[in-house]
């Protein structure tokens, strides 16, 4: 995740987002405008976990806006995720709530990635 001061500087940057509580450890916000008007995120770097999660209100995140919410709060060459856990862990509190994580590197080192190769071929596109 990003540093603090960096993080609230380009959160505070933003015309589409407000941060109304900072904290030591995180903090919470709303986007006031675009696709995401009016959904709530929380963001944190506790419990050995850099977390950060984002309340649609009324409908589910699309993937576009969980990747801009990403790169809001992660650098670029971070790999972080949304977990699907074992059924006997589920928990839904929040109906159109999803989460971003990653293992605070002191914590539990850095997530392994599949090679990209498994996903699909660099700078192929296919057609419908």
């Amino acid at each position: 995740m990003k540093k603090l001061k960096k993080l609230y500087k380009e959160l505070s940057d933003r015309k589409d987002f407000i941060f109304d509580l900072k904290g030591f450890d995180g903090g919470r916000g709303y986007f006031v405008r675009g696709s995401c008007k009016g959904m709530t995120v929380i963001w944190s770097y506790a419990g050995g976990w850099e977390h950060v999660s984002i309340d649609g209100k009324k409908r589910m995140p699309t993937w576009e806006e969980m990747c801009r919410l990403k790169d809001m709060f992660f650098d670029e060459d971070e790999c972080c995720v949304q977990y699907h856990p074992p059924k006997s862990e589920y928990v839904n509190n929040i109906p159109y709530c999803l989460h971003i994580w990653k293992p605070i590197e002191q914590y539990s080192g850095k997530l392994p990635i599949p090679p990209s190769m498994f996903v699909g071929v660099k700078g192929v596109k296919l057609d419908g």
